[in-house]
């Protein structure tokens, strides 16, 4: 039976809380930074996050809202790594309306079970802002061979299928 690839990818994103952020650093000549953060999505695929608005990141968001997104099941064992890791190209932001910032953390701390806080928690002088991610592109692991040895492949997923309620 072939890998069912949309079905990793929701299996992996439910599973997983934490994503790795890519970022590029452009008062550093354009290198790379990486930043693990706990993470919840919405029924469109969009990923949000809290994180103190002067992190290396969130600097960078601001400065360029092109970020790569890495989501990887570490449990299961070397070698069976198909279906196990989701990549997505995205665009990020800094939620500023009170509203999208209320709806956002509603999700975070639904994900964990915690009672959501206040847009103003978020806003003016507080240290913390919310964040959003939203797919342009998703690829899945899944395992290939090339020369009689298995290697590991990314296949690109349809965002419209993914996004497609899964009770219909």
């Amino acid at each position: 039976m072939a890998l069912d690839h949309v079905e990793c990818a929701r299996r992996t994103i439910d599973e997983i809380c934490y994503i790795t952020i890519a970022t590029t650093c452009t008062g550093m000549g354009g290198r790379p930074w990486n930043s693990p953060v706990y993470s919840a999505f919405d029924s469109a695929y969009n990923f949000y996050w809290t994180s103190d608005r002067q992190s290396q990141h969130s600097t960078n968001i601001r400065n360029n809202s092109n970020v790569f997104l890495a989501i990887y099941n570490s449990t299961i064992p070397e070698g069976t790594g198909a279906g196990g890791g989701v990549y997505i190209q995205a665009q990020a932001i800094e939620l500023s309306d009170p509203g999208e910032i209320v709806r956002a953390h509603r999700i975070l701390a639904g994900r964990i079970g915690k009672a959501p806080r206040p847009a103003d928690h978020f806003l003016g002088d507080m240290p913390r802002r919310i964040y959003r991610a939203t797919p342009e592109k998703m690829w899945v692991n899944d395992v290939a061979e090339r020369d009689g040895s298995p290697i590991d492949i990314r296949v690109e997923i349809d965002l419209a299928l993914l996004r497609i309620d899964e009770d219909v």
